[in-house]
């Protein structure tokens, strides 16, 4: 499945955010600048990566398995350490704790560009989403504390219109360089973006932090988390080679369910819960979210089968199956199927058609 972050309520960032003295409207500019490019890294690697799944599985001769776990292994850790990743900007400050993002994501994103197989494959992109788990919360935080209340809804509007430009483009993007280049430069990429973000972060961005944030954090609730969500996406990933009823894919889902039981508990009574449970009793704040689970459920499930349809079944190319393709492209198809010259299921025309 795809990777869709989806950036917490904006009015509710502007809303729970102290006042501040308005940046310097240069300073502001380059606030934006940082915050956009870092977050644009995280969002693009989501969906960029889901073109290239169909040339990486023939490279690696992998199973359907395998590379579903080469999305899931980022989406799993982006999402369990979110939560994370914003308490610990709070507590040790977020300029330092985005930059390390940064860092941890661009070492990753250039370990899966030389990754030797698919397993290396899949623990790269794991630590690629530690990065963005650091990154994502901390870009809004960073916003919210550099504007001042009238400029902060101005602010977060640029950053969520950049940002959703990138995630948008991140299919284009990754067909065109599978296509012309190689699925390595769709992870090499980032490089030049995590450069460019670190030179302004440290040249202009200022340090902040939450000084009303409490004491310790909430360990037990991070592990808890990050258990569940692990425990029961693999099972779940599992049940497709094994059945539902592998005593394996059961006995995961077991562990995933106690553990998010366990993860209840320790919110409820925690002094500083890193979820307080108290949100959900309100409807707007419940019923937005189970909206937005299955809305981008749904948008995550499309966008990982459509490139192996369009590739490998209807013999699309990777530029065409990432939305860069048009009627010329459509013809070629045809044409090659008609006069006899189709390459089949396996291997897509336009792969037979480079390698002549």
């Amino acid at each position: 499945m795809a990777t869709f972050v989806k950036a917490p309520c904006d009015e509710g960032v502007i809303r729970s955010a102290p006042d501040t003295a308005p940046s310097p409207p240069r300073v502001g500019l380059w606030v934006l600048v940082a915050t956009i490019l870092g977050s644009s890294m995280a969002l693009i690697d989501g969906s960029v990566v889901n073109v290239a799944l169909p040339v990486i599985q023939r490279d690696f001769n992998a199973t359907a398995t395998n590379v579903q776990w080469v999305v899931e292994a980022y989406s799993l850790f982006l999402a369990a350490l979110l939560l994370v990743g914003g308490t610990l900007g709070d507590h040790f400050g977020r300029r330092r704790i985005f930059a390390s993002g940064i860092v941890v994501f661009i070492l990753a994103s250039i370990a899966c560009g030389f990754s030797p197989n698919v397993l290396f494959l899949i623990l790269a992109r794991a630590v690629e989403g530690i990065g963005g788990a650091l990154m994502v919360p901390g870009s809004l935080a960073i916003i919210s504390a550099s504007f001042s209340q009238d400029q902060r809804g101005r602010a977060i509007g640029t950053w969520s219109g950049f940002t959703s430009i990138a995630s948008l483009l991140g299919p284009v993007l990754g067909g065109w360089l599978v296509q012309y280049a190689s699925w390595r430069w769709v992870f090499f990429i980032n490089v030049p973006l995590a450069a460019i973000a670190l030179i302004v972060l440290f040249w202009q961005v200022p340090e902040s932090r939450d000084v009303d944030a409490p004491g310790r954090l909430d360990w037990w609730g991070a592990m808890l988390e990050t258990l569940a969500l692990g425990a029961l996406v693999y099972g779940l990933i599992q049940a497709g080679s094994f059945g539902l009823g592998s005593p394996i894919v059961l006995s995961m889902l077991a562990v995933g369910m106690v553990a998010l039981l366990a993860f209840l508990l320790v919110e409820a009574h925690s002094s500083a819960p890193m979820v307080p449970l108290t949100l959900f009793r309100s409807p707007t704040f419940s019923g937005a979210n189970l909206l937005t689970f299955l809305l981008y459920g749904a948008l995550s499930g499309i966008t990982y089968y459509l490139p192996f349809n369009f590739i490998d079944v209807q013999g699309y190319s990777p530029t065409f199956a990432g939305g860069g393709g048009g009627p010329g492209h459509d013809h070629h198809r045809r044409s090659a199927h008609d006069s006899g010259h189709g390459c089949g299921r396996a291997t897509p025309c336009w792969y037979r058609f480079r390698h002549q």
